[in-house]
């Protein structure tokens, strides 16, 4: 009998069924010695003793823009000045007033508000809604934590586990981690660059429609495109969830923010799924204060809908996390009595430093940026072998006079494998002084990245436009 016939035969009875199947691997088929196979053994054993992640944790994707915080951190303990157009912090001072009315708030007690949100901050958010042609009552909104949270509620009350949704491509990433979450899938439908991001074919819609399709969701303007659905986008939506009896799940986070491009006859015009007749029961809608205001530290959102069903149901989810965050809605209720002038600024602002970005981009050899017409993004696509290794490599490998810029990789963006290798997302939320730095930083740093292509994009653009 030989030595690893022989351990068989005596463990067997020593040891359960699992871990004699291991060791017979170990000893017959691996050929490990017999102090080797038991110690390996008994690292197997204290593998399947461990607590275990579920399968939900283990697949909750981690968040494409963050990623490349290390090597920033990094670059910074070196010396070199990051420019951080990565992600969508604005650097407009958040205004006083609203800083003001929580400093100055005589509070006892700090005490849980309805679940729904603070009834005074819901008949002023009436109010406000009514400035942009939106007509509510103050129970059809729920005031939510965050933008973030409004997502999810909308996802956790309207979707099944293994129902689908549709999502035009490039979207906001955590659309990713909210679906995982619901147990949703993602169905994206792939817009390009060369239309600036316009929202794709209806066609395209109808093809991908299964049994289990209950929503499209859209964000408008976008992010990260910067994109501006125009009416008769948003009326095509309208016709294709109604003619398949979907919701509508609308992220109208950056309303205030829309620019003309010169592109159209309604150019800037800002359309709520909200203003569209005969879609009232299928539009949820997604909003915060976040960008509004400068305020995405003060985590408070809203979800909106008229459907009475949709937002009882979500209601109750609304109670089991208790109520939203007490000062920060007093925040948003100061926020609401800011004038209308306010916004002239801050949108003033943001529409210079797309300008220049854009400019400074399309003026770069290799490089296209169509003209976003909202928000403060803008995507480009560059001549790079792979913005992954791009992004990660302008922040350990180069720097100009000291300085590099932090880009957000397009591919994170992205639903469909392989998409975006050669795009990034810009962020304009510096001033313009920055963002001249960040755009000479980024145009040295191509010369020099050694993954650089040769590029065709302008040409197929202008083969596109001819």
């Amino acid at each position: 009998m030989g030595n690893g016939q022989w351990a068989m035969g005596n463990w067997q009875l020593a040891i359960g069924n699992r871990q004699s199947r291991v060791l017979k691997i170990l000893i017959t088929e691996a050929n490990c010695p017999l102090p080797i196979a038991y110690c390996l053994l008994g690292i197997v054993n204290y593998l399947w003793q461990m607590l275990k992640i579920s399968d939900r944790g283990q697949q909750m994707p981690p968040s494409p823009i963050r990623k490349l915080v290390p090597y920033a951190e990094a670059a910074k303990k070196k010396g070199i000045k990051v420019f951080h157009l990565n992600i969508g912090q604005p650097d407009i001072e958040t205004p006083q007033a609203i800083m003001d009315a929580v400093k100055h708030t005589d509070m006892k007690v700090l005490e849980y508000s309805h679940s729904a949100g603070n009834e005074s901050y819901r008949r002023k958010l009436v109010q406000y809604y009514k400035k942009v042609g939106i007509d509510i009552n103050y129970d059809q909104i729920i005031i939510t934590t965050g933008g973030s949270e409004a997502i999810m509620f909308g996802f956790f009350t309207c979707l099944n586990p293994g129902d689908e949704v549709i999502i035009p491509e490039p979207f906001y990433a955590n659309y990713n981690g909210f679906a995982c979450a619901a147990g949703v899938k993602v169905v994206p439908i792939t817009s390009t660059i060369e239309t600036g991001f316009a929202l794709p074919p209806i066609a395209d819609f109808e093809k991908v429609i299964t049994p289990k399709t209950k929503a499209i969701i859209i964000c408008s303007p976008n992010n990260p495109t910067g994109y501006l659905y125009s009416r008769k986008e948003m009326e095509a939506l309208k016709d294709i969830c109604i003619s398949h009896n979907l919701y509508l799940f609308s992220d109208e986070a950056y309303r205030e923010f829309c620019y003309p491009t010169d592109d159209g006859d309604d150019d800037g015009e800002y359309v709520s799924a909200m203003h569209l007749p005969g879609l009232e029961q299928h539009v949820v809608l997604m909003d915060t204060i976040s960008k509004r205001y400068s305020a995405c530290g003060a985590r408070i959102g809203a979800l909106v809908t008229r459907n009475k069903g949709v937002y009882d149901a979500a209601m109750k989810f609304a109670q089991a996390r208790l109520s939203p965050p007490g000062l920060a809605q007093i925040l948003g209720e100061a926020a609401v009595d800011l004038p209308d002038s306010y916004f002239d600024e801050p949108k003033a602002e943001y529409m210079a430093r797309r300008d220049l970005v854009v400019k400074r981009l399309n003026d770069i050899p290799g490089v296209y940026c169509p003209n976003p017409g909202g928000a403060f993004y803008a995507m480009a696509r560059l001549p790079i072998d792979d913005a992954d290794k791009f992004c990660q490599w302008l922040l350990e490998s180069f720097s100009y006079n000291s300085q590099t810029v932090m880009l957000a990789p397009a591919t994170g963006f992205y639903g469909t494998p392989g998409l975006g290798k050669n795009e990034v997302r810009l962020a304009y939320v510096l001033n313009l002084e920055a963002l001249g730095s960040a755009m000479t930083c980024l145009e040295k740093a191509l010369e020099e990245y050694p993954g650089r292509t040769r590029d065709t994009v302008k040409e197929r653009q202008g083969s596109v436009q001819g």
